[in-house]
């Protein structure tokens, strides 16, 4: 009989020095609050590792209370299993350190509104991009999920430009599947593709935008408030009945008026003045309805009472 011949499997395999990385296999996210826990549920939910940042403890710990919420939604909605869910929280990791982004190829700044104001500060996030390259290779991609915010602007103080671009999510739409994708003025066609690439990998279908302010979504959607408001005001209809329409004439998800609670009142008049002291155009001054509300800080989901009123988990109430 021949003798048995044994050899390791490993003198087969692939040595570390020549495995090729995935592109976006590790992704970081700077602020995980609404925004950016919807980014960060999104790319773990589709295999990438995710690391995000937030100051202190407490708000990753938040941060963490809030993905793991979307993702009881979808077990509620058998979307996923139990395991799922526990395999897909292991890919998360939260840091207050961005020295942890460190081996990321693409970083989305995605940091939270101001409570009061309902403003996202250009300094800081120019800040942050600054920090961001610090850390970064110089082919890693960095991006800001933008809407009002020109990224070109952002990105005006670092030395690699070629490298930023700017982002939006619906992340107010529950299940919307679609990102605006906005070259700044050096974003080269190698960034542009790559993040079309991560589109398709995270299973959303995408649109080129011209950078400007307000893109396609945030002019559409404030116009359609703003009338809405208007038809209020006139005694025409109701909240429900606007709603409606929308839902059931014309196939929304959900209304205008839900959209807007769930955005956040204070975030909406804040983008409406921008896009105000940006055009000039009175389409975008905001509804004397819109300003009632933001004075009685009556800003929607976050704070229970907004068009409609919601229970403490976000649930409407009436």
């Amino acid at each position: 009989m021949a003798e048995e011949i044994i050899e390791a499997i490993e003198r087969y395999g692939l040595s570390k020095r020549n495995r090729k990385r995935t592109l976006f296999s590790r992704i970081g996210v700077v602020g995980c609050g609404n925004e950016g826990s919807v980014i960060a549920t999104t790319a773990a939910l589709n295999g990438m590792e995710v690391v995000f940042l937030e100051p202190d403890e407490e708000n990753i710990a938040n941060s963490f209370d809030r993905i793991e919420g979307k993702l009881d939604k979808k077990i509620q909605n058998w979307g996923l299993t139990g395991n799922e869910k526990k395999a897909i929280m292991s890919r998360i990791k939260g840091t207050t350190k961005y020295e942890d982004f460190t081996g990321c190829d693409f970083v989305i700044e995605a940091i939270r509104y101001n409570d009061k104001t309902g403003e996202r500060r250009v300094k800081h996030r120019k800040e942050v991009f600054v920090e961001l390259e610090r850390v970064l290779s110089p082919t890693a991609i960095i991006a800001s999920n933008v809407s009002t915010v020109i990224v070109t602007d952002l990105a005006s103080e670092l030395v690699h430009t070629e490298r930023c671009i700017g982002l939006h999510f619906l992340s107010n739409i529950p299940d919307s599947q679609i990102i605006e994708i906005v070259p700044g003025l050096n974003t080269s066609v190698e960034t542009y593709e790559k993040v079309c690439q991560f589109a398709k990998l995270i299973n959303h279908q995408y649109i080129p935008v011209t950078e400007s302010s307000g893109l396609v979504s945030i002019r559409l959607f404030l116009i359609q408030l703003n009338e809405a408001c208007g038809i209020l005001m006139e005694g025409i209809s109701s909240v429900e009945d606007i709603d409606r329409v929308l839902t059931i004439g014309f196939g929304h998800r959900q209304g205008v008026f839900r959209t807007a609670d769930q955005m956040g009142i204070e975030k909406i008049v804040r983008l409406l003045e921008n896009l105000w002291d940006e055009y000039g155009s009175l389409k975008y001054k905001p509804s004397p309805i819109l300003l009632r509300l933001y004075r009685a800080k009556h800003f929607g989901v976050s704070s229970g009472k907004g068009f409609y009123v919601y229970d403490e988990s976000g649930n409407l109430i009436k």
